[in-house]
Formats: C-alpha cells, sequence, structure tokens
C-alpha cells in the first residue's frame, strides 16, 4: 500500500507540474517538451525516493510493518459513540459561548451605566 499510495502522489506531482509548464513561454524550446521532461524528471526522482525508501531501507520497512501492527490494536469508536460525544461538544460550546455572551452584555452595560465605556446610539445599548 505505500508504493501504491507514493506513486499515485508522484503522478498526481508529475500531471501538477505538467499543467504549471503549460503556460509558460520557454522561447526556443517547445513547451511540450519542457513539460514532459520537468514531469518525467519528478516522477522518477519520487520513483527512485520511494524505492528507495520502501526496497532498500530495513529500519523503514519495520517502522511500516510495526505500524500496522499497532494500528490493529486501537479501540476506534463506534458510530453511536462518536455522534454522544460530538452532541457533547457542540451542546458544551454553546453553553461557554452563551455564558460568555451574558458576561459581556451585562458588563456592557454596567461599564456603560459608570460611563467608563461610551457606546453609540446606533448600537442598540
Amino acid at each position: 500500500m505505500t508504493v501504491i499510495c507514493g506513486g499515485f502522489l508522484a503522478v498526481l506531482g508529475a500531471y501538477w507540474i505538467w499543467e504549471s509548464f503549460g503556460t509558460a513561454s520557454w522561447g526556443v524550446v517547445s513547451t511540450i517538451y519542457v513539460q514532459a521532461g520537468a514531469a518525467i524528471a519528478f516522477a522518477a526522482l519520487c520513483g527512485y525516493m520511494l524505492w528507495k525508501f520502501v526496497a532498500k531501507s530495513v529500519r523503514a520497512v519495520d517502522f511500516l510493518v510495526a505500524t500496522e501492527a499497532e494500528m490493529k490494536k486501537v479501540n476506534w469508536s463506534t458510530r453511536r459513540e462518536l455522534v454522544g460525544s460530538s452532541i457533547i461538544v457542540i451542546l458544551s460550546s454553546m453553553m461557554i459561548a452563551l455564558f460568555c455572551l451574558a458576561f459581556d452584555l451585562v458588563f456592557t452595560r454596567v461599564f456603560t451605566w459608570m460611563k467608563v465605556l461610551h457606546i453609540d446610539e446606533g448600537m442598540g445599548f
């Protein structure tokens, strides 16, 4: 999967380079040659780095195998737990926002009454 995902990212990057170099003017060199050369060079570089990382580096492969083993141990939340936790977070955030709004309104009124805060009449206070 690492090779497949890395290859997919390399192809997407090469396509991005192809599109980016298509709008520039390259003087006497045809634009298509520059596009193709840059895209192929990028894909080849990514392929070499991927091969070096996955096929030649024993430590990297051991890390990927250990990561896969650890991911199998993870206790993933169920949909019901996720929905319940999300509702609690949203309601708590709304309660804190309302609490802050209430204190802001109270302190605005008090400081306006004490003539410490001057508010224009158009603001509705």
